[in-house]
């Protein structure tokens, strides 16, 4: 281990960053591994990180602590964690010299039972679920006149559904609410917003949008009041908040869930390019349309005639039967006739007289 070693400046002592992180750091080292409790937030794991990051938050009072865990060992432990759980994890402090990043560096971890905010939202979904507000889920208009886009100002979530939207469908009219998308005004901002969209007459369909973030930054959208306005809307609304794990109780009120806000455009408008080809094809079909018109009722025809053709009395006579009349009507049971009565015989080709000799029953 380096020297620590402080410049002297007179009677100052006087020690560069360098030193002093390494100082920190080794000083850090040497304290015992403890356990610290508080609710996971903010995990981000991928692929190629060797090391797990998370925030672990203190409930009462809101406090943070970064952490850090070696991949492996992360998911070694199979827990499955979600943003909100609340787990006890096993460490020591430790100083990222090259920053000075003060993080928790985490051996293990306990998941301790559900964060406040996670059970307070199941309590919620339960009750909500009862009364039937996740049930009624209505189909989108397939040509909507106007879409109400609720999102925050200047946020990217907003300019990915309208340039989907433009992209696709460029007549489409869009009605954007900006509105507090993150924090406790947001909840009744996006309420309000949602009811203004709602006024207009020609409105069709609204799009509810927020990007990604953190448990707290879509805690806004499983409030009580929003969830109760989305299932109470007069129009469909399409719920696209946060990422495709994010699942905000307005995911379950409203009447179509988009993974992303591109998606929940392409779910409102249809393709221009598509509808034109279609129409396309539509028109070529009309230019055929006659000649194919009569070759079908011909084919019609023809089978009709062929049917009733195979069904006629001559077709019979030719298939080698024979028609016996007895002054003029046609006999249909050897009763009908008695010794020397004459009859007529009609073939398939010609016919003859005959005397009746014998009748057999």
């Amino acid at each position: 281990m380096a020297k620590i070693e402080a410049q002297q400046y007179g009677d100052r002592k006087v020690y560069s960053v360098a030193a002093f992180n390494h100082g920190i750091a080794d000083w850090l080292s040497r304290l015992p591994t403890v356990w610290v409790e508080g609710e996971v937030t903010e995990l981000r794991r991928q692929q190629r990180w060797a090391s797990v990051f998370f925030t672990l938050k203190d409930p009462s009072d809101g406090a943070c602590l970064s952490v850090s865990m070696p991949r492996s060992q992360f998911d070694a432990l199979r827990l499955d964690l979600v943003n909100g759980e609340r787990v006890h994890a096993y460490g020591r402090p430790e100083l990222f010299e090259g920053r000075g990043d003060f993080r928790f560096r985490a051996l293990s971890l306990e998941r301790f039972g559900l964060g406040d905010h996670l059970a307070a939202l199941e309590r919620l979904k339960g009750k909500l679920a009862a009364e039937g507000l996740f049930e009624r889920k209505r189909p989108l208009p397939r040509f909507p006149r106007r879409i109400g886009l609720v999102t925050g100002n200047d946020a990217a979530a907003k300019r990915d559904v309208l340039t989907a939207i433009t992209t696709r469908f460029p007549p489409a009219r869009v009605v954007v609410a900006e509105t507090y998308v993150q924090g406790p005004r947001a909840a009744p901002a996006i309420v309000e917003s949602i009811a203004a969209l709602c006024d207009i007459a020609d409105m069709d369909v609204i799009v509810l949008a927020r990007g990604g973030g953190s448990f707290e930054d879509l805690l806004p959208f499983s409030d009580e009041r929003l969830v109760r306005a989305v299932a109470g809307c007069r129009v469909p609304i399409v719920s696209a908040v946060g990422h495709e794990q994010d699942t905000p109780l307005t995911d379950l009120a409203a009447d179509v869930r988009a993974s992303t806000p591109s998606v929940a455009a392409r779910l409102v408008v249809p393709d221009a390019d598509e509808l034109r080809e279609r129409l396309e094809q539509t028109v070529g079909r009309l230019r055929r349309a006659p000649l194919l018109t009569v070759e079908r009722k011909r084919a019609r025809l023809e089978g009709a005639y062929g049917r009733l053709r195979a069904l006629a009395p001559r077709a019979t006579l030719e298939r080698g039967y024979a028609i016996v009349r007895s002054e003029g009507r046609i006999v249909r049971a050897a009763g009908d006739l008695s010794t020397g009565n004459r009859v007529d015989v009609e073939l398939g080709g010609g016919g003859f007289g005959a005397t009746v000799d014998e009748t057999r029953e």
